[in-house]
């Protein structure tokens, strides 16, 4: 372990999934929130109110030059992203980005390049990644319990109901599928086989009435019979399993996204399932990795390098391409 210092955090957007990262942050030992800022004053002052934070500000620029801050949240919407993670490594900031990363590879790159120069800690918020029952899956993967991985079979589904101006459908505000629950079986996809992306990839989508993707089915390959059959919707309610199959066995994560379990069974053995009940849900991990990062000195998390991140956003691109959807700002 690395020395436990305080490591003083900021948050770049008051919504839904910044109070997530708020209500769960204490979790993580160390660490202490002591900024927020958004669009509008009044909603990032309500949120510094409801969670105790000293400031509030109403401006990314605010918060970049905050010199209390050494790390910023970024949960503002996905379009945003680039605006944001530009101008808060610009004042020296280190840097955890929802995901999406971004819209598309060429902005992941943007962000990445500078932050490299900067010499600033960046990683994408996949919070997935870092769950015991993750971390022990890529365990089991390392030390070869199921022998070669061959197919992969993963799926994040739900009904969001129909809200054409809200978010998940919205194309102004980077809506569809495979940007929201999509990420999640790519970004595993991508971990399953040790950050290789698909060389080939065929898929099937729904565009809906607001020009965005409700669901989609996705098949990689990646040579020598390997393989990863992915599935997403926010109109359909789905299982949200991921079974990882190789020549000796396979693993079982039952609800794979926020895995409380997983199970290994090695043909000819008793099955083993690992369980961590998770206190609340799990998304301090990604606070706790990107601390422990800081305090050793890494710019990048090596569970979730930022090569990855842009090489999984150009696989998205990849997957967009033939379905003939782009975004606003790619116009």
């Amino acid at each position: 372990m690395t020395e436990q210092r305080i490591v003083k955090w900021g948050i770049m957007g008051p919504g839904g999934i910044s109070d997530n990262f708020a209500t769960e942050l204490p979790h993580a030992p160390g660490a202490e929130l002591v900024a927020v800022a958004g669009r509008s004053l009044d909603k990032a002052q309500a949120f510094a109110g409801k969670f105790g934070i000293p400031r509030a500000y109403g401006s990314c620029e605010e918060l970049a030059a905050d010199p209390d801050v050494e790390i910023v949240y970024i949960g503002t919407l996905h379009p945003i992203h680039l605006e944001n993670a530009l101008t808060l490594l610009r004042g020296g900031k280190s840097v955890l980005c929802e995901k999406p990363f971004t819209i598309n590879a060429a902005e992941a790159k943007e962000i990445a390049d500078l932050a490299r120069e900067k010499g600033l800690f960046l990683l994408e918020a996949m919070w997935t990644r870092y769950l015991p029952a993750i971390v022990k899956v890529r365990e089991w993967l390392s030390s070869g319990a199921i022998g070669d991985v061959r197919i992969l079979k993963a799926e994040f589904g739900f009904d969001a109901g129909w809200n054409p101006e809200g978010r998940l459908l919205n194309k102004e505000k980077g809506g569809g599928t495979l940007l929201d629950a999509g990420i999640y079986p790519v970004s595993f996809a991508s971990m399953v086989y040790g950050g290789e992306q698909p060389s080939k990839i065929a898929s099937s989508v729904l565009i809906g009435e607001t020009g965005v993707d409700e669901q989609f089915s996705l098949l990689f390959e990646y040579g020598g019979g390997r393989t990863a059959s992915l599935h997403g919707s926010v109109r359909l309610s789905m299982t949200n399993e991921a079974v990882i199959y190789g020549t000796k066995g396979r693993i079982e994560i039952p609800g794979f996204l926020g895995a409380k379990a997983a199970t290994l069974h090695v043909y000819g053995e008793e099955p083993v399932t690992f369980k961590h009940e998770l206190e609340p849900s799990g998304h301090f991990f990604q606070a706790i990795e990107a601390m422990e990062c800081l305090r050793a000195g890494r710019t990048e998390s090596e569970a979730l390098t930022v090569e990855e991140t842009v090489q999984i956003m150009d696989t998205l691109d990849r997957i967009r391409e033939p379905w003939g959807l782009k975004y606003p700002s790619e116009a």
